[in-house]
């Protein structure tokens, strides 16, 4: 038995609660084409307003929005569908755009590792 954190989403895939939680936060359901990368840089910390402190870890997928209507969450403050050429309007943290980054790059042969 798993920890107790795990509730509900115990016992699935790391593709399946990449599934569940694309469709919790934007009612986006998404199907799963590949890994962009595991990204787990210790110098970037998170600091939670409820005082919970973590270290970036991230498990990153590229995936195909199925049809439906998108919407936010309470985890969620916007979403909607943007087109590359306007990403770099986008203020985001430099740990996201590397990911958004390494999504969009069509050279990459290999999920990144770092």
């Amino acid at each position: 038995m798993g920890p107790a954190w795990w509730g509900a989403a115990a016992r699935e895939t790391i593709a399946a609660a990449a599934v569940r939680e694309a469709r919790e936060e934007t009612n986006i359901d998404v199907e799963i084409t590949g890994l962009v990368g595991v990204y787990s840089d210790p110098r970037h910390v998170i600091a939670y307003v409820d005082g919970e402190v973590r270290q970036e870890f991230n498990v990153c997928f590229r995936g195909r929005a199925l049809p439906g209507r998108v919407s936010g969450s309470q985890e969620s403050m916007e979403v909607r569908f943007v087109a590359p050429a306007e990403l770099d309007e986008l203020a985001m943290h430099p740990r996201t755009r590397l990911r958004v980054n390494h999504a969009l790059d069509a050279t990459r042969t290999s999920p990144y590792i770092g």
